[in-house]
Order: C-alpha cells, then structure tokens, then sequence
C-alpha cells in the first residue's frame, strides 16, 4: 500500500504525548518535583487510543487492498510481516521489565509487591497477554505494554473475518461491529472488556474511515477544518472529558479520531513532511516502548542530584522532560537503526506480490 501522507510525522507527535504524560506521573511517585497543571499533559491514554485508530485505519485499509488485488488474504504472510515488526522489540522490553523488577531492585535493596507469581508474569508476556498483566499492577515497563497486546489481539481476531467477509458488507460489518461493541464495552454485561481494556472499536471504526472518501462530500472542506479544531480542543483542554460521561467520551473520540484520519491523510502538509519529523515518526515505536525504561535511570540520577545539588523545582522538572525525552530518543534511534531494521528488513520477503 502506498505510504499515506503526514502519518508517519503524527506518530511521533502521539508518541510524545504518551511521554509527557507519564513523565511527571513518574517523578511524583518517587517525591521528586513535577509539572503537568496544562491539560496537553494528561493526553498520554487519548493518544494511545489515536494509535488505535491509526493503525485501525492503516492494516484494514491494507488488508482490503490485498483482498480487492489478490481475491483473498494470505493471513501467514500478514501475522508474519505484524510480527517482524512488533515483537522484536517487544520481547526486548518484556524481558527487561521482568529482569528489573524481579532481580535487579531486590538486588539493590529495593523490594517490590507484587500480587502475580514470575511465572505466571512470563506466561502472560509470552502470549501476548500484557493487558491481563497490567491489572495487577507489574511495573511502569511492563504496563506500557498493553496496548501492544489489545493491538495484536485484535488483528489476530479481525484478519481472518475480513478474508471472509465481502467488501460490499464491509461498511455494515465494520459499523455494526463498533456501535456493538462500544455500547458493550461500556454496559455491564462484559465486565472483562473494560478490565482489560479490549477497546477494540477504536481499530474497527477507524477503519470503516479508510472506506471513505470525505473529501467528496458537499461541505467537505468546512467539516474537515471543524473535525481539525475538535481535535486541538481534545487535546489542549479538558471541556470534553469534563462535560461527557465516559461512554460519550469513548464515543466522540473514536469518531474524531476515525474522521480526523481520514481528513488528515487527503493531502500533504509540508509541515508534516518535514524530514525530522519523518524520521522520529519511523521510531516512534521505539519511542513509546524505551521511554518507561529510560524514566527508570533519569528517576535514580535525579533522586541522587537533586538534594546533592540542592536543585531547585524548576531545574529538577526541566531535567526530568529534557533527560527523558532527548536520552529515548537516541537510544530509539539505535534501536532503529542497528535492531528493529534487521527484522523489518526482512518484511519484503513476506509482500503480497500485485
């Protein structure tokens, strides 16, 4: 599939929302100063449901493409090409967290509580179970990573129904899917959905957006510069999470997320395209995985510096964000560059061929 315009560069913008948010939750946990009055600074869970709908939006579109050219889906081809891509490196994360929390802090004096056996951690990683994992609260490098799970989990469910399903029913499966299972996930009959988080309808939704065209609509234009300034609203202030219950909440975001998508990739933006921003897009998966380890080293730094130093508020908060962020950032870019590669090069191998 061609490479849609100013996806990459948003990756990376979503990614250090993600950063921003769990920064200062981090540095408060461990009574040290911290900064995030500004509403931008609690988005980190909304822009995790955008990569939801980002990548909704990308592998559905793709795997009807594949459909329309090749008359069916070759579903070991497309688990493989997920899997070069994803769980190299998320192996690498859920092999530090259980090495940090299970053997390094004990092994600096530093005990932990933990309601789930080693074994029963390793179980639940190694089968692609991080949402499960999360609930008994395992460490801040293990809980970032379920919204890998819930992003694998749903392929794993839908990949297989779209090679069944015609395209001319696509639009009704899709819709009829994300209006069930919004309305489930929020009800009581399924509890487990929300426990762990299955918001699937964030994937599915957004890729019913890749079905249409907006900008063939009447007044396309003034509808896409509306959904624009909905989206800096949702993420610059709290006028929606404080007016909406929960359920309105889910149910505007993965419709703003969806139509923003679809408006957003109609053209390029030469802002968007900018070779920087390109690039720290392409690592943005390594961006969001390392950050929670990254936290973990600028945390001992500045516990030690702080009151060696006698720094002030402002100085020890300025060195958390600028540590943090410029420190994930190279060790994402090597990441990239001398790890990730190596099994994304091998993804060519795996294309469906036109």
């Amino acid at each position: 599939m061609q490479q849609l315009p100013n996806i990459t560069s948003l990756r990376f913008f979503l990614a250090l929302l993600v950063m921003i948010y769990h920064i200062p939750i981090f540095f408060y946990n461990r009574g040290l100063p911290y900064f995030n009055d500004l509403p931008v600074f609690n988005k980190g869970t909304e822009a995790v449901y955008m990569f939801f709908s980002l990548s909704g939006f990308l592998i559905i579109k793709q795997l009807f493409i594949e459909k329309d050219t090749t008359n069916k889906i070759d579903l070991k081809k497309f688990y493989i090409r997920r899997a070069l891509r994803i769980l190299p490196l998320y192996y690498l994360i859920a092999l530090t967290g259980i090495l940090y929390y299970n053997f390094f802090l004990p092994a600096i004096g530093i005990s932990l509580t933990q309601t789930h056996s080693l074994t029963e951690g390793i179980l639940l990683l190694l089968f692609f179970l991080p949402n499960v994992l999360s609930t008994y609260d395992p460490g801040g490098i293990l809980v970032i990573l379920w919204s890998i799970g819930i992003e694998e989990q749903f392929y794993l469910l839908i990949a297989p129904v779209i090679a069944l399903i015609p395209r001319r029913k696509a639009v009704f499966f899709l819709l009829a899917f994300s209006i069930i299972l919004i309305s489930i996930y929020h009800s009581s009959l399924f509890p487990f959905l929300m426990k762990y988080r299955l918001m699937f309808f964030y994937f599915s939704f957004a890729g019913l957006c890749s079905f249409l065209n907006f900008i063939n609509f009447r007044y396309s234009k003034i509808f896409s510069y509306i959904v624009f300034a909905l989206v800096i609203l949702y993420f610059t202030t709290d006028i929606f999470v404080e007016n909406l219950s929960e359920f309105q909440y889910s149910l505007l975001s993965m419709i703003l997320f969806g139509s923003f998508i679809n408006f957003f990739t109609q053209k390029s933006f030469s802002f968007f395209q900018n070779r920087t921003l390109v690039y720290l897009g392409k690592i943005s998966y390594g961006i969001y995985m390392y950050h929670s380890v990254v936290m973990q080293l600028v945390g001992f730094l500045l516990l030690k510096a702080v009151p060696k130093y006698n720094l002030n508020n402002i100085t020890a908060i300025l060195a958390s964000f600028f540590l943090v962020i410029i420190i994930t950032l190279i060790v994402s870019h090597f990441s990239y560059q001398y790890f990730e590669k190596k099994f994304l090069n091998l993804k060519k191998d795996f294309r469906v061929l036109k």
